[in-house]
C-alpha cells in the first residue's frame, strides 16, 4: 500500500528489510544474518573526523552531523534547487547568511520525499531509529519535535563519541588524513588511556598530485616537516617515507589514493627526477601531471612492499564536476561524476613490477561498475597483490552490492575481496551502513544454497568473513 505522504521517513524497521521476498530463500537469508548482526565492525575506510573521539565531546548538532556533513544528501537536495547556504553550508566569501540547525532540519525533512528509494533512506531510519531511538515519524510537521528529542539524546552521556564507538562493537576506525596532517587528534586518542582502536590513514594527494591546489608549496612543507630535501626527486621519496613511518608509528595500516584515473608508469630514476623538477617548479608539459601520478602510484606501491602498508585506490570519479559550485562553496559537497577507467592497461606497469610480491596489498575501488566482470574480477583472480574493494560512493547501495557480488564472485571469489568498507562521515551512521551490507550479502548467499550452489554452513562461513573477516585480515587492526 501506498504511504499516505511520501515525504515522511517512518523509523519503524522491518525485520526483513533488503532480504529475498521468496519465503524459502528469505528463510535461509534471515538464518544467515542473524549470524552476522553481532559482529564487530571494522571500519578501514571513512571520513570521522577523530577529533571528535579525542575530545568525547558531545555531539553539538544533529542538523549538521547528519543533514551538512553528508554529502549524498546534499548532492540530491541541491538537484533540486535548495540553496547549499539553507543547509548549512557558508559561501567562501561569506556573502550569504547561513541557516541555524533547526532551520536546517526543518528544510531537510520538507524534503525527505527526495530520498525515496535511496540509500539515504535506509540508512536515515536505521540512524533515527535504531541508533538514536527516535519513534516519531519525521516529516514536515514534526521536524521541530523529533529535532528537540535529537538534540536531547545527544547531550546524554551514552551518545558522546567513545560511547557509540563501544556500543557499536568497533574493532578498528580508520580516518582518511593528509600527508601534511599532524596526526594531534589520533596522538590525544592514545595518550589518553581509551581503548578504542582509532588510526589514521595517510592520504599524499595533496603532495602527489600537480593538478591539486598548492601543490609545490605543500611539497615544500613536507620538506618542512620531515627535514629532508623536497627540491630533489630523492629527498621527495625520503620526505613520503618519513611520514609514511609516523603514519604507521600512530597505528596507520593502510595508505589511500585518489587519483582520476588508474594509469601506473615505471619510469628510470633519471625520468622520474625530471618529470618530477618540471611539475614542482611550475615547468609542467602537456601530459606531465597525469605521468607524475601514474608515476607514483608506483613509487607508493614499492613504499608499501617495504612497510606493509596496504595501498588503497579509488579512481574512476571526476571530482568537483560542478566550477561553479567549487568557486562558491568549495569542494566535498557532492559535485563528483562516475567517469570510464581503464585498468588492464592502467595497472599494468605496477603489476608487472610488483603484481607477485607477497607482501603487497594492492586494493582497488571504482565507481565504473563495468569494469567488474571485464577487468577487475579476472585481474583479481590471478594476481596475488591484488584486491577489489567493495563498492563504494554512488554504488554502495542495495542494487550497488548486488551487481558487485554477482560480476564479480564467479571470477574473483570472495577472498580476493576485502569484505565492507562504511565510507562514512558521521559516526552515528556507521551501524546502518555495516547493517545493510551485512543484509545484502546474506540475501545473495541465500540465494546460491538455494541453488543448491554453496552450503548453508559454507554460506554461515562466507557472511562472517564478508561482514568482518576480510576486512581485519586486510587492514589489522594495528598493534
Amino acid at each position: 500500500m501506498r504511504p499516505a505522504n511520501l515525504s515522511e521517513v517512518s523509523p519503524v524497521l522491518h525485520p526483513d528489510r533488503l532480504l529475498p521476498p521468496v519465503p524459502a530463500v528469505r528463510a535461509i537469508a534471515r538464518s544467515i544474518y542473524e549470524g552476522t548482526r553481532g559482529l564487530p565492525v571494522v571500519s578501514p575506510h571513512g571520513h570521522v573526523d577523530p577529533a571528535g573521539l579525542a575530545h568525547d565531546a558531545p555531539i553539538d548538532d544533529p542538523a549538521t552531523e547528519l543533514v551538512t556533513r553528508d554529502h549524498y544528501l546534499l548532492r540530491m537536495l541541491h538537484s533540486q534547487g535548495v540553496p547549499l547556504e539553507a543547509l548549512g553550508v557558508p559561501p567562501l566569501d561569506g556573502s550569504a547568511p547561513v541557516a541555524d540547525g533547526r532551520a536546517v532540519w526543518r528544510t531537510f525533512a520538507a524534503h525527505l520525499g527526495l530520498f525515496v528509494g535511496t540509500p539515504s533512506k535506509l540508512w536515515l531510519d536505521h540512524t533515527l531509529g535504531e541508533v538514536l531511538g527516535i519513534e516519531a515519524r519525521l516529516g514536515p510537521d514534526t521536524a521541530d519535535a523529533v529535532y528537540d528529542e535529537l538534540c536531547e539524546r545527544l547531550a546524554e552521556p551514552a551518545f558522546r563519541p567513545r560511547a557509540l564507538y563501544e556500543r557499536f562493537g568497533i574493532e578498528l576506525l580508520a580516518s582518511t588524513d593528509g600527508a601534511l596532517d599532524p596526526l594531534d587528534a589520533h596522538a590525544r586518542i592514545r595518550a589518553s588511556g581509551w581503548p578504542g582502536v582509532v588510526v589514521p590513514t595517510f592520504r599524499p594527494d595533496d603532495v602527489v598530485d600537480p593538478d591539486g591546489p598548492h601543490f609545490a608549496e605543500n611539497v615544500a612543507r613536507l620538506g618542512e616537516r620531515t627535514g629532508e630535501d623536497t627540491a630533489t626527486w630523492e629527498g621527495y621519496l625520503a620526505a613520503l617515507r618519513a611520514r609514511r613511518a609516523e603514519f604507521r608509528a600512530a597505528g596507520a595500516t593502510a595508505t589511500d589514493h585518489g587519483h582520476p584515473t588508474a594509469r601506473t608508469a615505471d619510469l628510470s630514476t633519471r625520468e622520474a627526477a625530471a618529470l618530477f623538477a618540471r611539475v614542482v617548479e611550475g615547468r609542467a608539459e602537456p601530459g606531465d601531471a597525469e605521468c607524475f601520478r601514474a608515476q607514483m602510484l608506483t613509487e607508493m606501491a614499492a613504499m608499501s612492499v617495504e612497510d606493509g602498508l596496504v595501498l588503497q585506490l579509488h579512481v574512476g570519479s571526476w571530482r568537483e564536476h560542478n566550477p561553479r559550485q567549487v568557486e562558491r562553496y568549495g569542494v566535498g559537497l557532492g559535485a563528483d561524476i562516475p567517469t570510464a577507467i581503464d585498468f588492464v592497461g592502467g595497472l599494468k606497469p605496477l603489476l608487472d613490477r610488483f603484481g607477485e610480491e607477497p607482501g603487497l596489498t594492492v586494493v582497488v575501488y571504482t565507481l565504473d561498475e563495468s569494469t567488474y566482470s571485464r577487468e577487475l574480477a579476472p585481474m583479481a583472480g590471478h594476481y596475488p597483490a591484488l584486491r577489489l574493494g567493495p563498492p563504494w560512493w554512488f554504488h554502495d547501495s542495495p542494487e550497488g552490492i548486488r551487481r558487485f557480488r554477482r560480476r564479480t564472485t564467479e571470477t574473483a571469489g570472495f577472498a580476493n575481496t576485502v569484505g565492507f568498507n562504511d565510507d562514512a562521515r558521521s559516526l552515528l551512521t556507521i551501524p546502518a551502513r555495516h547493517d545493510v551490507a551485512r543484509r545484502l550479502d546474506a540475501g545473495f548467499l541465500a540465494e546460491l544454497v538455494a541453488e543448491h550452489r554453496l552450503e548453508e554452513d559454507e554460506a554461515h562461513t562466507v557472511a562472517a568473513d564478508l561482514a568482518y573477516g576480510l576486512a581485519r585480515s586486510t587492514f589489522g587492526p594495528a598493534g
